[in-house]
């Protein structure tokens, strides 16, 4: 019972998704609709206050002349028979009035010479009796009133609307004044009724055709108006895809026409402004490339003379003035982090140039992490969780420096000891299989403010230590390094505590190379 509540949620939740968007994601169904609705409330109010009036004018008009020819067959007819009169009398008279034109049924009532009640129907022993003439009726016909200046007679003609086996009648009733029969009449409405039923059909038919105009033009009229709309989605589409030269032809004086003034006039602007940080944005690249190929120069020689002073540090003849021994010794750090400062900054400008290509060749991944791990001599800080035989195809030298960044950062920051675990991921989300590389310190963890900034450029956790080793480019360059890989890296805290970076590289990075190749090829061909 549960799974079925469950299945009838599901399929209740789905179609009121798929009508909610029918509902409110169309402009054009809701015009359609909101035209529809109009024409219909307007058909119909027409067909309604039309079918009304014909419908009173036509029962009124048969039933005054029904009445008034009955009233004039009750005076002409009735009126001349004896006060009381023998039922053959009665029959006579009934049978006389009903050949009328109006082609009703009379019924006369009266008491004989004998005092016995009496009647006679047009009809004969079958046809219209006082049974079929409403109780009411009856009583307010045969009810004496009072004749006074306002009301000269006694008695007059009353008459109600019936319906019998779905056919209505018009009845009537009135008294001979001065003593004599009481007459009634029936009258068929059908052939009334049937030509309201056929005018009925007809506006019907006629509100279902305006319902369909209004809809056709309410077509016509959305498209007419929502033209120049899904241009104007299509040209923003295209503005946001970075084709900042779209343009709208403007024709009209209409608002929809100051609309696409206004969007011209914005993407106008928007270019602009995109192309001037554009120039501004790669002037600064030439710049800082400028720079870092210019401080290489005197970098290379500071090198090679403070690598002559360590070297005197080094020694044990005590050349080394003692005094100065502090000085050479910042010399020599300053200078090997203003070294590494530079490569760092030259390696982000071949990024951000897109000048950065990768090298590829088959791997191990355990054998690259140790030899990474055993060149810097972390051999005795750094867990390794990985078995051989994992291979792919990768940048060597860019993997040493996304895992050179993230295992000193973490035995840095994050203290040791430092695991390095290595395990495939197989094929998910469309995505190829995939080596999946986390490294895993013991310190205090990343504060939360901090997680969404680990990976910016020169951002440093500790406002108070502006002048620490680092230069706050390392992880955003293993990041670089990893996006170009067609790789990932997240930073999150480990609930047992201590920071994880996890570095995730597709296995075979070719097929990247190849595609960005052909897309590259394809611009240019578009170009040209």
């Amino acid at each position: 019972m549960t799974s079925a509540q469950g299945g009838f949620r599901g399929w209740f939740a789905v179609r009121k998704g798929v009508w909610s968007r029918l509902r409110f994601t169309s402009l054009r169904l809701r015009l359609v609709v909101v035209f529809g609705l109009v024409a219909l409330t307007a058909a119909v109010s027409a067909s309604g206050i039309a079918y009304w009036l014909n419908r009173e004018a036509v029962l009124t008009r048969t039933q005054d002349a029904v009445l008034r020819d009955f009233q004039q067959e009750m005076q002409n007819r009735a009126g001349v028979l004896p006060e009381r009169p023998t039922q053959f009398e009665l029959q006579r008279t009934a049978d006389q009035m009903a050949n009328g034109s109006q082609r009703f049924s009379v019924l006369l009532v009266a008491e004989n010479p004998d005092g016995r009640t009496v009647s006679g129907s047009s009809g004969g022993l079958s046809g219209f009796t006082l049974k079929d003439v409403p109780e009411s009726l009856r009583e307010t016909v045969n009810e004496e009133q009072e004749v006074n200046s306002t009301n000269k007679y006694a008695y007059h003609l009353y008459w109600q609307r019936v319906v019998e086996d779905d056919i209505p009648y018009l009845v009537a009733g009135t008294k001979v004044i001065g003593g004599g029969p009481t007459g009634y009449m029936l009258k068929s409405l059908e052939p009334e009724a049937k030509d309201l039923n056929s005018l009925a059909w007809s506006l019907g038919i006629a509100t279902g055709l305006a319902l369909i105009g209004s809809a056709l033009l309410a077509q016509a009229a959305a498209t007419t108006v929502l033209k120049p709309v899904h241009r104007l989605g299509v040209a923003a589409r295209r503005l946001g895809e970075g084709r900042l030269d779209t343009r709208l032809r403007v024709s009209g004086t209409d608002e929809l026409a100051d609309l696409s003034r206004t969007f011209n006039n914005a993407a106008e602007a928007l270019e602009k402004r995109v192309a001037d940080m554009a120039a501004r944005d790669d002037s600064s690249r030439r710049f800082v490339a400028d720079m870092s190929h210019e401080l290489r120069t005197p970098l290379t020689a500071i090198t090679a003379v403070t690598e002559v002073l360590e070297e005197e540090l080094e020694a044990e003849t005590g050349s080394m003035d003692p005094m100065i021994e502090p000085a050479v010794r910042l010399v020599v750090s300053e200078t090997r982090r203003l070294n590494s400062l530079v490569e760092n900054l030259m390696e982000v400008t071949r990024f951000d140039a897109g000048t950065a290509r990768l090298v590829l060749d088959d791997v191990d991944v355990a054998d690259q992490i140790t030899a990474c791990i055993d060149a810097r001599a972390w051999l005795d800080a750094v867990d390794l969780d990985a078995e051989r035989g994992i291979h792919a195809r990768l940048d060597p030298r860019r993997l040493d420096v996304i895992l050179a960044n993230l295992i000193g950062n973490a035995l840095k920051h994050g203290g040791s000891p430092v695991r390095v675990s290595v395990r495939e991921s197989a094929a998910e989300d469309g995505r190829g299989a995939a080596v999946v590389i986390a490294v895993r310190d013991h310190g205090p963890g990343i504060p939360e403010d901090v997680l969404p900034h680990v990976f910016d450029r020169f951002y440093k956790a500790s406002a108070s230590r502006p002048r620490s080793e680092g230069s706050g480019l390392g992880l955003s360059i293993a990041l670089e390094n990893a996006h170009i890989h067609g790789g990932e890296i997240t930073a999150a805290n480990s609930p047992e505590g201590g920071a994880v970076f996890t570095l995730r590289l597709p296995q075979d990075a070719s097929s990247l190379t190849r595609e960005d190749e052909e897309n590259k090829g394809a611009d240019e061909k578009g170009e040209a």
